[in-house]
């Protein structure tokens, strides 16, 4: 049976300075007839109808044509990813390429910019600077199988399509605290008790990480809240900070913030047995899923006002000029799951306690709280954006 896709296009005016670019060096755009040369944009939306007007069938063809399909992807579960890729469509290699988002945002901009696209899909985080750099430039485009449109909210669908939400939150060793976290308040954290004792990712490295303190920020007067609950007092802010959300920042590095380059890091730190007071940390709740493997006893701080952390999309995106567009379509409904409530053999690596699919139709993953349990901040992409580089500017000051 024929079925039509929903492509998400670009205006020609924000797309156009990259197909040009791309254009010049040949990537993306169909062979033959110098009307394309002229018009490039025209040419890439004439190709994306026709790709989405193909049925699975005459797509799977097309894609096996191409014959490889190259994805940047912010999360290691891709080599797992490409494995059952490969056994569901044998004549098309998958190559996967684990890349940090803030690494792939440079690289996919740099390779637009020189007209020499690597990539064909990315799976990519960081949404506010995704969206600001990639997707309104027309380093990406979006797209939506039909097949999951109906079973994927709209807020998940534009303006790129996620797949899953993800988390940074404050983790504990269960170990050393057995009857539950030690922190039901983020304020504890700036206290004698915690010098020294809370561990991160540098904000400055990874851009989920600063997404996290971006929305501290965001969240101020929750955060003035908090403070009044905790201490007893209305809040008092320094000369030199505008919030509460910015002095909780400020008192948190003055009380020995650890920082850190790798989420790995933070999970050995906090997660590692044998410890009579292990620090608590910020990274993925779904790391819990490596505890049995690594011997770490990392769980959720649950409970922690006013809340435990944030949740972000992970997004799938279209690399405009790639060469394989029709095996990048087959990548994205692939990401997305059968349609089974687990997700089956294509989802299984995100299947996991810590990670939320988007689908209405997917159960959520067991031994993990419901996402409506975590208590954790939905990220704003655009509101995040908006003062994301001014948290940047404020943490230099920090020292």
């Amino acid at each position: 049976m024929r079925t039509t896709r929903r492509q998400f296009q670009l205006t020609a005016a924000a797309a156009l300075p990259v197909m040009l670019g791309l254009a010049a060096c040949g990537g993306g755009t169909p062979a033959g007839g110098g009307q394309a040369a002229q018009d490039p944009d025209a040419a890439a939306a004439e190709l994306a109808a026709e790709l989405d007007a193909l049925s699975h069938e005459e797509l799977v063809a097309r894609a096996e044509e191409e014959g490889e399909v190259t994805v940047y992807s912010f999360t290691s579960r891709i080599a797992q990813v490409e494995e059952e890729f490969e056994k569901a469509y044998p004549g098309i290699d998958l190559i996967g390429h684990d890349i940090s988002a803030t690494e792939q945002i440079t690289r996919l901009a740099a390779e637009a910019e020189a007209g020499t696209p690597s990539a064909d899909v990315a799976y990519i985080s960081d949404a506010p600077v995704v969206l600001t750099e990639l997707l309104e430039t027309g380093v990406l485009t979006g797209y939506v199988p039909e097949r999951v449109a109906e079973v994927v909210p709209e807020e998940f669908q534009q303006p790129l399509l996620a797949n899953r939400l993800s988390t940074k939150i404050l983790m504990y060793n269960e170990e050393a605290h057995p009857e539950g976290s030690p922190v039901t308040n983020l304020w504890q954290l700036t206290e004698p008790e915690w010098n020294g004792r809370v561990v991160s990712v540098d904000p400055s490295v990874r851009g989920d990480y600063l997404d996290l303190v971006t929305e501290i920020v965001l969240q101020s007067d929750a955060m003035a809240e908090a403070h009044q609950a905790h201490f007893g007092s209305a809040i008092a802010l320094e000369d030199d900070v505008q919030n509460a959300g910015e002095q909780f920042l400020k008192n948190l590095y003055a009380n020995a913030l650890v920082l850190v380059d790798d989420t790995d890091n933070v999970n050995a730190a906090v997660g590692a047995t044998g410890q009579d007071a292990p620090p608590v940390g910020f990274t993925s709740y779904s790391d819990r899923r490596d505890n049995e493997e690594e011997g770490w006893v990392l769980q959720a701080s649950l409970g922690t006002v006013p809340a435990v952390g944030i949740t972000f999309p992970a997004y799938l995106g279209l690399v405009t000029g790639g060469k394989s567009p029709a095996a990048a379509r087959l990548v994205i409904d692939f990401l997305m799951g059968d349609d089974t409530e687990t997700g089956g053999a294509a989802y299984e690596p995100f299947y996991v306690a810590g990670d939320y699919p988007v689908r209405t139709d997917m159960a959520t993953p067991p031994d993990a709280a419901p996402l409506e349990e975590l208590g954790a901040w939905n990220i704003d992409p655009v509101a995040t954006a908006e003062i994301r580089r001014d948290v940047a500017d404020f943490l230099l000051t920090l020292g």
